[in-house]
C-alpha cells in the first residue's frame, strides 16, 4: 500500500524499494511486524539495463510474488567462458545441474516497475519520495530522520535495514567502507547478432578487460570493461568501427555482431563494508557490497542477503527484532557466501588482468582442465546459481 505519512514508531524500517528491499518487504508481509519501506526515487521505468538473475534468484522473486510473465525474461541455458588469444574455454549448461535454466536476463526498467506495483498493492506500506538522511542508534531502537514532503520527520524502529546503494552507511559511526577502484569503465549497449544466440551467455576475458554478452530477447546485452581512456575512445567511434573492434575481440567465439544500439558507460569500483551490521542496523544488497560485473553476481548476492535476513525475522519474537544476537547471527550466516563471491569476482578481474604470456597460457590450461572435469564444472555452476552454502 502507498503510505501518505510517516508513523512515529515501527518494528522494521527498510530503506530502499529496489529488488533487494522489495524482496525483504514481501517476505515479511505475512508477519505481524509493523514495517515501512522508504524509497527516495521514482521507479526507473525507462532504464534499459539488462540484469542477469540466477535461477536461485528467479525462484526467490517468484516465491515472493515479484515475478510475472510480462517481464519477458530471456533464459540463460548455457554459459561459454573463454580467454582471448588462447584455446582455453569452459561451458556450463543447465542440463548438467538439473535445472530448467541457469538464470535469465530481464530489463531493469521492467523489473523496477513491477516491484513498485506489487509493493503499492501489498500490505507493507511504501512511502515514496522519502529520503533517510540520518540515523542515530540507541540500545533498544534506532531513530531515523526522513525527508518527505518538504520537511524532516523522525521515526523510531527496532531495526533499520539499508537496502540501497546510497551513502548513508558510510556516515554511520562504527562502519567503514573499503573502496577499490578498478581503473576500468564498463560500456553497455544492446547488440544484434548475425545468428541466434540460442539462450547462451558469453564471458570473454579479453586483453583489455572482461567482456560479457547476455541474451536479451533476440538481442545480446553487452558489458565490456576496459581502461577509462579506451572506453572514452570507443564511445566516440562510429557504429561500424565499434562493431569491428568488438568482433575482433570475440574472434569467432560468439556470433558476429551486425548492429549496436546507444552506448553508455560507468566506472567500476569494488565497495565492501568492514561489517554488515551495527547497533539496530543491518546492511543488505548494494549497501553491504558493490561488486565488479564480471560473472554477474552482484544483484544475486544482494537477493540472498534479503532472503537470509527475512528467514531470521519471520519467526522471531518482537522483542528480538534488531537485537545484537540476531544481527550477529545474520552477519555470521552471510559471511561465507558474501566473502566467497566477493573474492571470486575480484580474483577473476585480477587473475585475468595480467598480459604476462606464461600466465596467460596457464589460465588457458586452467579453463581447459575445468571443462574436462565434470564434478568441478558442476560445482562451479551450482555456486553461480545458488551461492556458497
Amino acid at each position: 500500500m502507498i503510505a501518505t505519512r510517516l508513523p512515529a514508531q515501527l518494528d522494521v524500517l527498510i530503506v530502499g524499494g529496489g529488488p533487494v528491499g522489495a524482496l525483504l518487504a514481501q517476505r515479511l508481509a505475512a508477519t505481524d511486524l509493523s514495517i515501512l519501506v522508504a524509497e527516495a526515487h521514482p521507479a526507473a521505468q525507462d532504464d534499459p539495463r539488462a540484469l542477469a538473475l540466477s535461477w536461485g534468484s528467479r525462484q526467490l522473486l517468484g516465491d515472493a510474488n515479484l515475478w510475472d510473465a510480462a517481464l519477458d525474461a530471456t533464459a540463460i541455458e548455457r554459459v561459454h567462458v573463454s580467454q582471448q588469444g588462447t584455446m582455453g574455454r569452459v561451458e556450463l549448461t543447465h542440463a548438467e545441474v538439473g535445472l530448467p535454466e541457469l538464470g535469465c536476463v530481464v530489463r531493469y526498467g521492467k523489473l523496477a516497475t513491477l516491484l513498485r506495483q506489487r509493493l503499492a498493492a501489498g500490505p507493507v506500506p511504501l512511502l515514496e519520495n522519502a529520503e533517510v538522511v540520518a540515523l542515530h542508534a540507541l540500545e533498544t531502537y534506532a531513530e531515523a530522520q526522513v525527508r518527505h514532503a518538504g520537511a524532516l520527520h523522525s521515526v523510531t524502529a527496532r531495526l533499520v535495514i539499508l537496502a540501497d546503494g546510497g551513502k548513508l552507511a558510510t556516515t554511520l559511526p562504527g562502519l567503514h567502507q573499503h573502496s577499490k577502484p578498478y581503473r576500468q569503465q564498463a560500456i553497455l549497449a544492446l547488440l544484434t547478432p548475425a545468428s541466434p544466440h540460442n539462450n547462451t551467455a558469453w564471458e570473454r576475458f579479453a586483453d583489455g578487460g572482461p567482456l560479457a554478452l547476455l541474451p536479451c530477447g533476440e538481442q545480446l546485452a553487452l558489458v565490456w570493461t576496459q581502461a577509462p581512456e579506451q572506453a572514452a575512445a570507443r564511445l566516440a567511434l562510429t557504429d561500424a568501427v565499434f562493431l569491428a573492434e568488438l568482433n575482433a575481440q570475440l574472434a569467432g567465439r560468439a556470433p558476429e555482431m551486425v548492429a549496436v544500439g546507444p552506448r553508455s558507460s560507468f566506472p567500476l569500483t569494488l565497495k565492501t563494508m568492514d561489517q554488515v551490521v551495527g547497533k539496530r542496523l543491518a546492511l543488505i544488497g548494494n549497501a553491504a557490497q558493490t561488486l565488479h560485473p564480471v560473472a554477474g553476481q552482484g544483484l544475486n548476492l544482494g537477493l540472498r542477503d534479503a532472503d537470509t535476513l527475512a528467514s531470521l525475522l519471520e519467526n522471531a519474537d518482537r522483542s528480538d527484532i534488531g537485537s545484537s544476537a540476531q544481527l550477529a547471527r545474520y552477519a555470521l550466516l552471510r559471511r561465507r557466501d558474501a566473502g566467497a563471491v566477493t573474492q571470486l569476482t575480484d580474483g577473476l578481474v585480477e587473475l585475468f588482468r595480467s598480459p604476462f604470456l606464461p600466465l596467460k597460457h596457464a589460465r588457458s590450461l586452467g579453463l581447459l582442465a575445468l571443462d574436462l572435469c565434470g564434478p568441478a564444472r558442476r560445482e562451479l555452476a551450482r555456486k553461480m546459481v545458488f551461492g556458497a552454502r
